[in-house]
């Protein structure tokens, strides 16, 4: 394609079609303000008399208009999307064109022009410049200004911004720029009570002490938009918030709120997202001294168990973050774990990451691992977690979570690992179920080496510390999915209980405090997370339907499952705890075992649950925890059996 060719197809191709468009329209409005005043200043009858010559000057001050538009890209923008800037270029162009054209008026009268060209003064030409120039500027303004009340009104949200400070302003301007329109914002909320005298950017600022249901019925609002530095007190909140979603108001907040509030810049953009149940739950900010947590692993050799599970995916990218020398990822859940290969692969390239797919039962291959690999720091998150399914299958748990535990634990020992850290959980605290019990088990049975190892029984370096912590919100199989899947499926939602609680925690929490409660410890601790408040199962299922604006949505109450405990707990009520480096959490004084015990058991319960036999495997789980009472379960009968004898 030659040059020449191009240039053409550029000008005149279906492409360039609404450039044009703007161009002849502009022109249009050009031509009639120079005749709106030659008529102004002009009889008629000259301006017919003279009409040829007339007709040759507003042709050449087209071309001057059209070499000012192609400088200043007038016609690049959408009239209906125009802004500050579309205005100044407007002005830019039509400045140019006005010199060209006062300089044309003197070569008319300089080259005795006057039989060709209608000479004009210089003042008219100044007028009908100003003129043209006012009127392609407000034309702009009120295609926009009837596109935004015309078309923008029907799909743009009416909205507030709860605050009045950086966060808010810049909400503001991303509103203001961002194409199509999202939400039209009708005023700012603040927390004095004298804010109803001041405004930002002509919008009324309201305050949280006046009736504010009333203020969003009568401005019809849709939308309130979350500034970032407003976003922990809205979380606290609660009757705000139950306000809100009552009146079917879409709750807005900034996904990127802890990087903004680091710069606090109006500047700095704010990326938007619909609320979450999980953003909602009142959680105090957990503070974690990350950088002392990098230092022990940078540089270090870590593995991971379970690296594809909630939790453990979560502890490859938070560690990944430090840039340990290798690191060591095992699954046996392929998908998920392929998952994570790609993860590393694109996002930490320069970390030597090995991905494997194989079950840490398995003690030939473990063993092979740990020859080759040498970890230093070991993160044990592999477990089967699912109270209903371990309850039919106890064999498995034994084999998965009790014996699979003790594999990791002893060939860390036997390669010298110096760290390792056990994710266990809050119903291994007096377990009601099989899952529960057998992640006692392994607390049992860390600890015990552990003790050994300091006593001198047991030759090794290797520090054992266990961690504890409730439910984590989002993780796969937990009650929030479930809600989610069952609401996009038109309903009921599915409790077990009305009287059912738990304790929630957000996952990169709890992994933060996996990691400074790991590195931290001396070996031997069980450290418990303070989860806050717990949550009526019920009350949750009943925000997200309110939430998620859908109408005669059900709540079924199932019963509770085997094995399930309406509430939880993190501490026997034998057992005591003292604080710890950090106010978020303690550590659990537990009864200790002898090492030999631990392991006898351990080998008994494997050989026992090798036969698939449940209710025997049970019954030893029962004689190693003796406050593991069954609970809703089959299991049952052998509680009632050792009362009875």
């Amino acid at each position: 394609m030659t040059p020449t060719f191009g240039m053409f197809n550029w000008y005149f191709g279906r492409r360039a079609l609404p450039y044009w468009c703007v161009i002849i329209f502009d022109l249009i409005i050009c031509f009639t303000a120079a005749l709106f005043i030659l008529l102004m200043r002009h009889p008629l009858s000259l301006l017919v008399e003279n009409r040829f010559p007339l007709l040759n000057t507003l042709c050449v001050f087209g071309v001057f208009n059209l070499i000012g538009f192609r400088i200043f890209h007038t016609y690049s923008g959408i009239l209906r999307y125009s802004q500050f800037i579309d205005l100044v270029r407007v002005a830019g162009a039509s400045l140019l064109s006005l010199i060209m054209a006062l300089v044309f008026d003197q070569c008319i009268d300089f080259f005795d022009w006057s039989n060709y060209f209608y000479e004009l003064t210089g003042r008219m030409t100044i007028v009908a410049y100003l003129t043209s120039t006012t009127l392609l500027c407000a034309s702009r303004v009120l295609i926009k200004t009837t596109f935004d009340s015309a078309i923008i009104g029907r799909t743009a949200k009416n909205a507030l911004i709860y605050g009045t400070h950086a966060g808010a302003i810049s909400m503001t301007n991303d509103a203001l720029n961002t194409k199509p329109v999202r939400f039209l914002i009708k005023g700012y909320i603040g927390d004095k009570k004298d804010h109803y005298k001041e405004r930002i950017m002509g919008k009324r600022i309201y305050s949280t002490q006046e009736d504010l249901r009333s203020i969003i019925i009568k401005k019809h609002i849709q939308a309130l938009l979350i500034s970032p530095l407003k976003q922990d007190l809205f979380v606290h909140n609660q009757k705000f918030q139950d306000m809100l979603i009552e009146l079917g108001v879409k709750i807005f907040i900034a996904q990127n709120a802890e990087e903004w509030n680091k710069h606090q810049s109006a500047d700095e953009k704010v990326q938007l997202r619909e609320v979450k149940i999980e953003d909602l739950l009142p959680r105090d900010e957990i503070q974690v001294d990350m950088d002392s947590v990098g230092a022990l692993l940078r540089g270090k050799k870590v593995m991971i168990t379970g690296s594809a599970g909630s939790i453990g995916s979560e502890m490859v990218r938070q560690i990944a973050i430090y840039h340990p020398a290798e690191m060591m990822l095992i699954d046996q859940a392929e998908t998920p774990q392929h998952d994570i290969r790609l993860m590393m692969a694109k996002q930490y390239p320069d970390i030597k990451a090995h991905t494997v797919v194989t079950s840490i039962c398995k003690e030939d291959r473990m063993e092979e691992i740990f020859r080759t690999f040498r970890p230093d720091y070991v993160f044990h998150a592999a477990a089967y977690k699912h109270v209903p399914m371990m309850e039919d299958n106890p064999s498995e748990s034994v084999q998965n979570n009790v014996w699979g535990t003790k594999v990791i634990a002893d060939l860390s020992v036997k390669y010298q690992v110096k760290k390792f850290v056990m994710i266990s959980t809050d119903k291994a605290v007096n377990p009601t179920n099989v899952m529960g019990c057998s992640k006692r088990i392994c607390e049992i049975y860390v600890q015990s080496l552990d003790k050994a190892i300091k006593e001198g029984k047991v030759q090794g370096v290797t520090q054992f510390v266990t961690t504890r912590f409730g439910n984590v919100l989002g993780s796969n199989g937990s009650v929030i999915p479930l809600f989610r899947k069952q609401l996009a499926q038109g309903g009921p939602l599915t409790v077990t209980h009305p009287d059912i609680i738990r304790f929630f925690m957000l996952i990169p929490e709890a992994c933060k405090l996996v990691l400074e409660a790991g590195t931290h410890g001396k070996g031997g601790e069980i450290f418990v997370f303070d989860m806050g408040e717990p949550v009526r199962i019920a009350d949750l299922a009943k925000r997200m339907i309110r939430l998620s604006g859908m109408k005669d949505i059900e709540i079924v109450y199932t019963g509770l499952r085997e094995g399930e405990k309406l509430y939880e707990e993190v501490l026997n009520e034998n057992e005591n705890s003292l604080p710890s480096f950090h106010k978020k959490i303690r550590i659990a004084m537990v009864r200790n075992y002898e090492y030999e015990e631990a392991e006898r058991h351990l080998k008994e319960l494997r050989d026992i649950a090798a036969t698939y036999n449940d209710m025997d495997t049970v019954a030893k789980m029962k004689e190693i925890v003796p406050e593991y009472i069954s609970k809703h379960s089959r299991y049952e009968v052998l509680d009632n059996n050792e009362q009875k004898g």
